[in-house]
């Protein structure tokens, strides 16, 4: 069923009970719900990384920023590519989650080679919950990183659920499970219980340490 005039505050309710909109294709103007029976979470404590993507990080090649470019965020993952010919981000989702950027509710991470953007990802905050949306990579690993910046930053303002929607093999090295819809309200549930900032702040010197104590890939 599509939502129609969906509204911001809508939409942020809807991602209190656990349900998320999508679009058919870039180019349909409808919008339908998603409640999936299975669903991907990553364990923030469980969180582990790939050893040779370790490596990328600490070469600081690339820069990592937040929330400085969301519309660019938002335009690359709604983008087509010769591996992802279809996507499912129309103009209407374009102009919902930028609303929710502007409302404090929708975050970015960019990560950039020099002054290009070479990927990145974005998502929705409630509560002590982050809802991944999408993410993509013009540069190899440029998505990884991302993730790596984005689950320091929730782990250090104490966020309680990182929500993938679902789990794709790209995710599953990081340590993305599959969980049934009753025990994703849960844990749900629990992290809308507590409040947590995403812009609570960590040194470079955190992120070093933090990635250091992080188990590799099994």
């Amino acid at each position: 069923m599509e939502p129609l005039d969906l509204t911001p505050d809508m939409l942020l309710r809807a991602y209190a009970i656990g349900v998320f909109p999508m679009a058919e294709d870039r180019d349909d103007p409808d919008l339908f719900w998603i409640d999936p029976r299975i669903r991907g979470v990553i364990p923030l404590d469980e969180f582990h990384i790939p050893r040779r993507l370790r490596k990328s990080i600490r070469s600081n090649r690339f820069r990592v920023t937040f929330n400085r470019d969301f519309e660019g965020i938002m335009d690359g993952c709604a983008e087509s590519t010769e591996r992802r010919p279809r996507t499912w981000i129309n103009d209407k989702i374009l102009t919902l989650y930028t609303a929710l950027h502007r409302m404090n509710h929708a975050h970015s991470v960019e990560v950039w080679d020099g002054d290009r953007l070479v990927g990145g990802l974005y998502g929705v905050t409630l509560g002590s919950a982050f809802f991944g949306e999408s993410m993509f990579s013009r540069e190899r690993d440029a998505s990884k990183i991302a993730l790596t910046h984005l689950v320091a930053r929730l782990t250090f303002a104490g966020f309680r659920l990182l929500d993938t929607q679902f789990v794709t093999k790209h995710l599953q090295k990081f340590g993305a499970k599959e969980v049934p819809r009753s025990e994703y309200r849960a844990l749900l549930a629990e992290a809308l219980n507590h409040e947590a900032e995403f812009f609570h702040g960590y040194s470079d010197g955190e992120i070093i340490g933090y990635l250091d104590g992080l188990p590799s890939e099994k």
